[in-house]
C-alpha cells in the first residue's frame, strides 16, 4: 500500500513518544475520513489514525521553512518528518480521571452552568444559587460528562469582578455539584481556584492560559488537578476583539499553546493533567472561528486533549442569521459535530440533551449499524 513507507517507523521509531517540533513547524493532518471509510483506508495502509480514534488522515502539509507548501501522500512524507506524523496517531489521552472519547465512542461534554448576570448567552438564568444548581443536575440527567462552573463573564467587553465576588457567587453551587460530577471552575483568578478546589473542583478552566494572575500555576501544580489552557488575544475579555489581526491563525494558536504548555511543565504541572482549547470567539471573527473549526486536526501534534467551546457563540449566529444566542441550539450542535469529526475530546456546550443526541446518531451513522441497546420498535 501507499502508507507503506511511513507505518514502519511506528514500530522503529524511538522519538514516537515525543512531540517533535519547534515554534512555527508543524505536521498538520489533512484529507481526513471518518468512521468505516476511515477504518478501510487504515487497513489498506493509505491513511493513519487520527489521535488514535474513529477518524484518519491521508496526507499532511509540512509547515516548515524549507518543506513543500503543498500537501503530500503519507508514503511520500521524507523520513526526516516521519515521527512527527506519527506523533499525530497517539491515542488521546484521559483527562481528569474521566474516559477517553475511544472508551466513550464520542468526546466527553460538557455543561456550562454560569454563576453570572451577565453571560452573553444565558446571564442572569442561573444568577441564583438553587437555579444554578437545579440547570447542573439536569445537565447530568440529560448525560453530561462534566460541568464547568464560572461567576465571572468573559464575554467581549465583559467587566471583571473580584475574586472575593465570583467566589461569593460559585462556591455554594460548586460544592453542591461536585458530590454529583465531575466539576471545572472556569476562572482566572487563583483565589478562586483555590477556594474551587478545596470545596471539590477537579479541574481549573482558565480563559487566559495562567497568565492572568502569577500565582495561578503554583496553585494548580500543588492542587494536582486538571488545567484547560484556552487562547485569547490578551488577558482581559474587555479588549480582546479589538485588535484582531493573524497571518495564519491556525499556527499561531498552535504556537500559543505550545508555548503555554510547556510553562505548565516548568512550573510543575504534568503534559497529563492539560486540555487545550484554540479559544472560539476570543480575539477571533467568524472567518478566524471557521479556519480553526476546519484546521483543529494541527492541536494533534501537542498530545493534549483538545477542549471545544463554540456554544451559541456570535458567529453561529452570523452564519444562521439568528440573532438571539439562546435561539442557536441547531447552529451549536453542528459547530460541535464538526469538532467532534476534527479530533476534539470535550466539547463545552449549553445545549447537553441536543449534542449528546447528535453525538449519538452521529456514531451510529459512522459505524454503519445502531448501538447496542435496544432501539424500539421498528417504524414505517
Amino acid at each position: 500500500g501507499r502508507g507503506r513507507g511511513i507505518v514502519p517507523a511506528l514500530i522503529v521509531s524511538p522519538f514516537f513518544s515525543g512531540v517533535l517540533r519547534m515554534a512555527g513547524i508543524w505536521v498538520e493532518p489533512l484529507g481526513l475520513l471518518q468512521g468505516r471509510a476511515a477504518a478501510l483506508a487504515i487497513a489498506a495502509d493509505v491513511a493513519l489514525p487520527l489521535g488514535g480514534g474513529a477518524a484518519a488522515f491521508t496526507m499532511v502539509r509540512i509547515i516548515a521553512p524549507d518543506a513543500p507548501a503543498a500537501p503530500m501522500a503519507l508514503a511520500d512524507v521524507p523520513a526526516s518528518w516521519q515521527a512527527q506524523v506519527l506523533a499525530l496517531t497517539r491515542p488521546v489521552p484521559g483527562f481528569a480521571g474521566l474516559p477517553t472519547p475511544a472508551e466513550l465512542g464520542r468526546p466527553l461534554v460538557m455543561g456550562i452552568v454560569n454563576v453570572t448576570p451577565d453571560s452573553f448567552s444565558d446571564g442572569g438564568r442561573h444568577f441564583d444559587p438553587r437555579a444554578a444548581i437545579e440547570a447542573g443536575h439536569a445537565m447530568l440527567e440529560a448525560g453530561a460528562d462534566l460541568l464547568d462552573v464560572g461567576g465571572e463573564s468573559t464575554r467581549p467587553g465583559a467587566e471583571p469582578v473580584t475574586p472575593e465576588e465570583e467566589i461569593a457567587r460559585i462556591l455554594p453551587v460548586l460544592r453542591e455539584l461536585a458530590k454529583a460530577a465531575t466539576v471545572s471552575v472556569d476562572t482566572r483568578n487563583a483565589a478562586t481556584m483555590r477556594a474551587a478546589l478545596e470545596a471539590g473542583a477537579e479541574i481549573v478552566n482558565d480563559v487566559t492560559a495562567l497568565r492572568h494572575d502569577p500565582e495561578a500555576a503554583r496553585v494548580v501544580a500543588d492542587a494536582e488537578c486538571g488545567l484547560v489552557l484556552m487562547h485569547m488575544k490578551g488577558t482581559d475579555p474587555r479588549s480582546m476583539q479589538q485588535d484582531i489581526r493573524y497571518d495564519d491563525v491556525a499556527v499561531e494558536v498552535a504556537d500559543f499553546l505550545a508555548e503555554r504548555v510547556a510553562f505548565a511543565e516548568a512550573a510543575g504541572i504534568a503534559r497529563s493533567r492539560i486540555a487545550l482549547d484554540p479559544g472560539i470567539g476570543f480575539g477571533k471573527r467568524m472567518p478566524q472561528n471557521l479556519e480553526l473549526i476546519e484546521r483543529l486536526p494541527l492541536l494533534a501534534g501537542l498530545g493534549c486533549p483538545v477542549l471545544f467551546g463554540a456554544s451559541r457563540k456570535r458567529f453561529i449566529g452570523e452564519l444562521s442569521g439568528v440573532e438571539r444566542a439562546e435561539d442557536r441550539v441547531a447552529g451549536s450542535v453542528a459547530a460541535a459535530i464538526a469538532a467532534a469529526q476534527r479530533g476534539a475530546s470535550i466539547l463545552r456546550v449549553h445545549d447537553v440533551a441536543e449534542t449528546v443526541q447528535a453525538l449519538a446518531v452521529l456514531a451510529a451513522c459512522q459505524a454503519g449499524e445502531p448501538p447496542s441497546v435496544d432501539a424500539g420498535p421498528a417504524e414505517e
